[in-house]
């Protein structure tokens, strides 16, 4: 594997422990520990089926990064490799498709942290509590990769550890009958479908969201020690954790309690461990929330400050996101996130109650664009070593291009069922054209800059 110019200035810091934990916490946030609770709510049992799809689209977009990685890693990821298979105009989309994606979802992030810091002190302003948390994970990314690696591993091993006591807890609670949990729980109170299957269908957007984020290793490829043997674990791994962390939670969470029970404003997870008579386990799962908040905003500003420079040294960004720190970290893209997140906490200190569905809602369409954008960039370097033309790579995607297309489908359909499902996802439906002709416009933009040096370029350089 070749790292591209564009990761110059780097620091090769993360090493195999980390990357893996980077990879397993990238599909373990807060669309699980909170969304699933309002997501439970809507739909009933019947929401580990919107799992369990959405977790077979998220394994073959992740083996589509795998197959692009083992082409070439860069830190650049999908921009880099939108612009080389689909051409410059894509790269630059996806690009900041991305960055609005990271933006909503770090909001997300930083009002979930509120809501939870919010039941142990009522009284403390939750805008200044999510204004505190984002000057640490701020702190932790200008300090150095490795910072940002380590926090991110014991943030996601954090994490692991939550969901695997969970799991233990509620297959003892099952198997032995605790508490009146049991299987039948899946079907009492109205059946499997209590909300009908149009719930189901309606709850894939959230469920999307939680997912986001897996794509994550991916721009870590361009910091990594041994791309090659460390990153094909870390995406192959991909499928067991969707399995049992996602669709496994979901389905004992069903079997535990009721799915009455459930509700939008507390985690499905605390819910199980108040109800049990354990007051202590409900807080420190609560802790757990937190953790796993701050671990997804400190990983939205890694991903969108790399994600900025590439740009930024395309021309596609503001030139102040080119900047590398003394310490190797790309200090202008960062800082530019976190400005928006700021924007964030204000407007969440006004509407409180749909700041966080909104930001999802938002959020969800910079995933589906991503998602988007590796599967159809797996297919075009797909065509291009099959024509010869580029070696072919040593880790494929299973049932490519036909799974490929299917994921394409899947994808498209979340988007069309958006305005018909609640308010704040039409909100962020009927942004779509709004976001389309922004990123237009700013090609144009680009693209007249760059007009005078190519005619100037092309009038010095002789005629062959």
């Amino acid at each position: 594997m070749e790292k591209t110019n564009l990761d110059e200035g780097y620091s090769h810091a993360l090493g195999k422990r980390q990357v893996q934990m980077i990879a397993i916490g990238g599909a373990i946030g807060v669309g699980l520990f909170l969304g699933s609770g309002g997501r439970f709510a809507a739909a009933g049992p019947a929401l580990v089926i919107s799992y369990a799809v959405a977790g077979v689209a998220a394994f073959f977009v992740m083996r589509a990064l795998g197959e692009l990685v083992s082409y070439r890693p860069t830190s650049g990821s999908f921009v880099s490799y939108a612009t080389e298979f689909v051409g410059p105009w894509a790269g630059f989309a996806s690009g900041w498709m991305y960055w609005v994606n990271w933006a909503a979802t770090g909001i997300a992030e930083l009002t979930a942290i509120a809501i939870y810091v919010h039941l142990w002190a009522p009284d403390f302003p939750r805008w200044l509590t999510a204004l505190i948390a984002l000057g640490v994970v701020l702190v932790v990314n200008l300090a150095s990769v490795k910072a940002f690696g380590e926090l991110e591993f014991w943030f996601a091993l954090l994490k692991v550890v939550a969901i695997v006591a969970f799991l233990i807890v509620g297959l003892y609670l099952v198997i032995f009958s605790v508490e009146g949990a049991s299987p039948a729980n899946l079907t009492s109170h109205g059946g499997f479908f209590p909300m009908g299957f149009g719930a189901v269908l309606m709850s894939l957007q959230a469920v999307v969201f939680a997912y986001a984020a897996i794509e994550l290793v991916g721009i870590a490829a361009g910091e990594t020690k041994d791309p090659d043997k460390v990153l094909p674990k870390a995406v192959n791994s991909v499928i067991w954790r969707i399995a049992i962390f996602y669709v496994g939670s979901v389905l004992l969470l069903g079997m535990v309690l009721p799915w009455t029970s459930y509700s939008a404003g507390e985690s499905p997870f605390v819910t199980v461990f108040t109800q049990l008579g354990i007051p202590w386990a409900g807080d420190v799962m609560n802790l757990i929330v937190i953790t796993a908040a701050l671990s997804s905003c400190n990983s939205g500003l890694y991903s969108t400050g790399r994600i900025l420079r590439s740009m930024g040294q395309r021309g596609e960004a503001p030139r102040f996101t080119r900047s590398l720190s003394s310490r190797h970290v790309p200090v202008g893209g960062i800082l530019m996130t976190a400005s928006v997140y700021v924007v964030g906490v204000a407007v969440y200190s006004y509407i409180p109650e749909r700041a966080f569905t909104i930001a999802v809602a938002i959020s969800s369409l910079g995933t589906i664009t991503t998602w988007g954008t590796l599967i159809y960039c797996q297919i075009k370097l797909r065509q291009a070593w099959t024509r010869g033309e580029l070696p072919r790579p040593a880790f494929l995607m299973p049932g490519s291009p036909y799974t490929n297309w299917l994921t394409l489908a899947f994808l498209a359909l979340v988007v069309v069922l958006m305005p018909f499902a609640d308010e704040d996802q039409r909100l962020a439906f009927y942004l779509i054209p709004v976001l389309a002709g922004g990123i237009w416009g700013g090609w144009r933009l680009v693209n007249a800059k760059r007009a005078p040096a190519t005619h100037v370029q092309q009038r010095v350089v002789p005629p062959q």
